[in-house]
């Protein structure tokens, strides 16, 4: 049996992971797959067009890890913690930047030539190269970073192992998080999309088009290249009228501001600009 059969059958009966045996091994062979890149929480489309597959076994793997590791010190000079998941230690042999307290969680995959200021990504993440992962940035279990993001300072991707087959947060190559900015349960992305500072997308935020006559609204993604802003709505309640958060895309990102232009000077080409 392969490890996906090996792994579905362990997730129906997980003490099968408990002792010494295949399905174990497929267990930790999987984990050790998802901590070089050979494997995925979830893959992009192969021809750039479609939508991603959502690889729920692995995600059943990842929670099985748990029930297979063991509590054990995890000590850095002066600092100890005591956990199951231990740091990654091989930051450079393999060309990333990792800041001290920069902290990056066996069974997650960093690629050589990313920049991870003090910050914190989960088991089970992707994240590209050319990306920086910002001061306090955290990057949440099986979330998927594409190539050259900027996550800025404090910036919360949200994770999720269960239940399995659930999509992660995906963020695709050349996006703009800005600061403070939240994307948790599942919120897909585009590709160079801009998010402004303290934008926050949840799978029912309401995301709306304003740049027609006639409002568009969306929820769970973010289409390419689109600009987003904080935004409010008002919604009735038997007590009144209240003001309940929404997100805005107030434009598209003009051909003019590539991957290295700083997120101001995105936000300015639509007048929010400092």
């Amino acid at each position: 049996m392969n490890h996906e059969g090996l792994i579905l059958e362990a997730a129906e009966r997980p003490e099968l992971v408990d002792n010494e045996g295949p399905h174990r091994a497929a267990v930790e062979a999987v984990i050790a797959a998802v901590n070089c890149g050979e494997l995925r929480v979830a893959n992009p489309p192969a021809d750039g067009a479609g939508d991603w597959t959502i690889n729920g076994w692995v995600q059943r793997a990842i929670n099985l890890y748990f029930r297979v590791a063991k509590m054990a010190p995890i000590e850095a000079g002066d600092l100890a913690w005591y956990d199951k998941i231990p740091p990654r230690q091989d930051h450079a042999e393999r060309g990333l930047r990792a800041v001290p307290s920069a902290l990056v969680r066996y069974g997650s995959f960093v690629e050589p030539g990313a920049v991870l200021m003090p910050s914190f990504v989960n088991i089970g993440a992707y994240v590209g190269t050319g990306t920086m992962v910002d001061t306090w940035a955290t990057v949440g279990s099986c979330a998927q970073i594409g190539r050259d993001v900027h996550l800025s300072g404090g910036v919360g991707i949200g994770g999720v192992l269960e239940p399995p087959g659930a999509r992660p947060v995906i963020i695709e190559d050349g996006c703009f998080i800005g600061s403070r900015a939240i994307v948790v349960e599942g919120v897909h992305v585009g590709a160079e999309a801009v998010l402004g500072a303290g934008v926050v997308l949840t799978a029912s935020t309401p995301i709306i088009d304003v740049r027609g006559e006639t409002e568009v609204v969306r929820r769970g993604s973010v289409p390419p290249r689109a600009v987003v802003v904080p935004g409010t709505r008002p919604k009735p309640f038997p007590a009144g009228e209240y003001l309940l958060p929404c997100a805005l895309i107030i434009g598209e990102r003009s051909a003019s501001t590539d991957r290295k232009t700083s997120l101001n000077s995105a936000l300015r080409d639509h007048g929010l600009g400092a």
